[in-house]
């Protein structure tokens, strides 16, 4: 009960700030996409949590969530294939848009960069197999077609008003796609409580950012995938 408390809650903000963004400017806002994005939400947050706990195991029983991140990331893909979204319109292709790679990969560089830092200089315990292999796939593969990928889609087709930033097109679909993200790991309702944490919320937000920036840049979301899964997984292997 409490993790769909917790999703509603999400939803409920997301569709509030949301409408008040697009009703204050109605001739660039899509209610009808802001409302599939909330749909988006609900769907994955029903799959990681296995139904909330309604569908039975599959995989056996780990230290991680495999079956409901490969529950969530078969349903992202397919969302993708769907003639509304498209496999490329998602980002998801290997394609880089021309021009980009250059200042793309100079930023890759100083977030992987950063990352080592701080890996170096925080304490470091042994990790089983399992969770390295879990932080080098799982979360890159599955996080980034949904965040940056079908629900940055669906919120960009809800806010179409467009900004350029360094060297990028923003729109509030990539500012709340970010927020959603870092809600997703700092948020939580248990017991009656909420808490939000704002340091992971800063700490989940901010490469964030960075990682729309990447996809608004390349239009793939190959880069995104692979420093989320190293930014993962640097800490467990330094």
């Amino acid at each position: 009960m409490d993790g769909i408390i917790q999703t509603a809650a999400v939803i409920a903000l997301l569709l509030m700030v949301g409408g008040a963004i697009g009703f204050t400017r109605r001739e660039s806002f899509s209610l009808r996409w802001l409302l599939v994005a909330a749909g988006l939400v609900l769907l994955n947050d029903f799959l990681l949590t296995r139904g909330y706990g309604l569908l039975p195991h599959v995989i056996p029983k780990s230290a991680w969530n495999w079956q409901g991140k490969v529950l969530a990331l078969a349903a992202t893909l397919a969302v993708a294939a769907l003639p509304a979204f498209g496999w490329r319109r998602s980002g998801l292709t290997f394609a880089q848009a021309e021009g980009s790679l250059k200042s793309c990969l100079l930023v890759a560089l100083l977030y992987c960069g950063v990352f080592v830092v701080i890996a170096l200089i925080s304490p470091n315990e042994s990790v089983s197999p399992e969770t390295l292999a879990f932080q080098l796939t799982m979360p890159g593969l599955e996080e980034e077609p949904f965040y940056r990928g079908v629900l940055l889609l669906a919120l960009d087709r809800a806010f179409t008003a467009r900004a350029r930033v360094l060297g990028a097109d923003w729109g509030w679909g990539a500012v709340l796609s970010c927020a959603l993200f870092g809600l997703a790991h700092a948020f939580n309702f248990s017991h009656g409580h909420v808490a939000l944490d704002p340091m992971t919320m800063a700490v989940t937000a901010l490469p964030a950012f960075i990682a729309v920036w990447m996809r608004l840049r390349t239009g793939s979301l190959l880069l995104p995938v692979l420093l989320h899964n190293f930014g993962n997984a640097i800490p467990l292997l330094l």
